[in-house]
């Protein structure tokens, strides 16, 4: 009994003590934030057919859906073409911005509204990557996910807070500006309303306390609550890619197609699925490879969620995951959906190889410094709790 208090004990502090997985948590967040940027400027020039005015989907038709299911989306806040092009311009910077690791609190939040706006107009322009992105959009927001390869993370290791400076305080409050407007207009339901409220609040007392108290009890409680927050939405993350892939790999074993082994076949014959015709023709003209091909893609999404806690067969799956998305990518024309998978599976990317290849792409910048200066490995007595990097999940070593 009294060891397994022990256990309990030390699990607690552990989960309390420490944003656990800072390396996952950063490459999520660069992942997610550029998948989306590259989207948005690619369609850029499509971007009013996509998602504004001169859409199928028409606007009366969007407010109509939106009232009905309560969905979020500020582009419901006026017809305006003006306002349209202003969402669509704060949703590339925030993403660029966050993709940087500038002000991340706040522009996670901005981030989140900008893809569930854009997406949540016009519903049915979307696919799989979309619906990957719009749910990891919101997981975002509960991590810390700053702590390493970030603008926010070099603020504190060189002023010594990442709160440091008025850019902070100016972006909370203009969001503060925006949330009392939609819950003055209505704009906002009450899940909304709440949720931005506390976000907001909680934005509030960490700069307090960050600036008045930076060792004091108020300070630590919240950073327990920040720690708390962070592995919970991390373990969502988590659970939300084994659900994925056990669902998509479930359903394939009682498709037809997937059971006899022909179902790459298909989408190979397709002029929307095959950007090079001939790569396609002679992936599709050998039987064996095609039955291959999709017998191993099931196999490797149903095995992959019962992997996780052995280290070495999950790490071989894992790649193979990876490698099979950037085919996807190449061979049916899928970039972001591909990108966005990848991004996701990042999760579980075992922390050594984050600290080399952050130490790789480090040593190839001019002017290379020090590890603890470059974010390529833990920082060196961090003067600030958001950004101190902490051991990985067991699922990610």
């Amino acid at each position: 009994m009294t060891r397994a208090r022990g256990a309990a004990a030390r699990a607690l502090a552990q989960v309390t003590g420490r944003a656990l997985g800072p390396y996952q948590s950063a490459v999520i967040r660069i992942g997610f934030a550029g998948t989306w940027v590259f989207f948005l400027l690619r369609e850029f020039p499509h971007r009013r057919e996509l998602y504004g005015p001169d859409g199928p989907w028409s606007w009366e038709l969007a407010e109509r859906l939106i009232a009905s299911n309560g969905a979020f989306t500020v582009l419901m806040w006026s017809d305006a073409t003006p306002w349209f092009e202003i969402v669509y311009a704060l949703s590339v910077l925030s993403g660029i911005g966050l993709l940087l690791g500038w002000r991340t609190r706040a522009l996670s939040v901005v981030f989140m509204a900008g893809v569930l706006s854009l997406q949540n107009r016009s519903v049915f322009m979307g696919d799989g990557g979309d619906n990957v992105i719009h749910l990891m959009a919101i997981y975002l927001v509960l991590t810390r996910c700053a702590q390493v390869w970030s603008l926010d993370a070099r603020r504190a290791r060189t002023r010594g807070s990442a709160t440091a400076g008025p850019a902070g305080p100016v972006l909370w409050a203009v969001l503060g500006a925006v949330f009392a407007y939609g819950a003055a207009t209505g704009r906002f339901g009450l899940l909304w309303l709440g949720a931005f409220t506390a976000l907001w609040v909680f934005a509030g007392l960490w700069w307090t306390a960050d600036r008045y108290e930076p060792e004091g009890e108020g300070r630590a409680a919240l950073d327990v609550l920040a720690n708390l927050l962070h592995n919970a939405g991390m373990l969502v993350i988590m659970a939300e890619v084994c659900l994925i892939y056990a669902t998509a790999g479930w359903y394939k074993i009682q498709g037809s197609r997937w059971q006899d082994g022909t179902a790459l076949y298909y989408p190979l014959g397709l002029d929307y699925f095959t950007p090079w015709p001939g790569l396609s023709a002679l992936l599709a003209g050998s039987g064996t490879l095609v039955m291959l091909l999709s017998y191993g893609t099931v196999a490797v999404q149903v095995a992959f969620p019962f992997t996780l806690f052995n280290r070495r067969i999950k790490n071989v799956l894992l790649a193979v995951m990876m490698l099979e998305h950037a085919g996807i990518a190449v061979v049916l024309g899928l970039p972001f959906f591909s990108l966005a998978m990848i991004a996701a599976d990042a999760v579980f990317l075992p922390t050594v190889f984050l600290v080399w290849l952050g130490g790789r792409v480090a040593g190839l910048r001019p002017g290379r410094v020090a590890a603890g200066t470059t974010g390529a490995g833990p920082p060196s007595a961090p003067a600030d709790a958001e950004h101190r990097p902490a051991e990985p999940s067991p699922a990610a070593r």
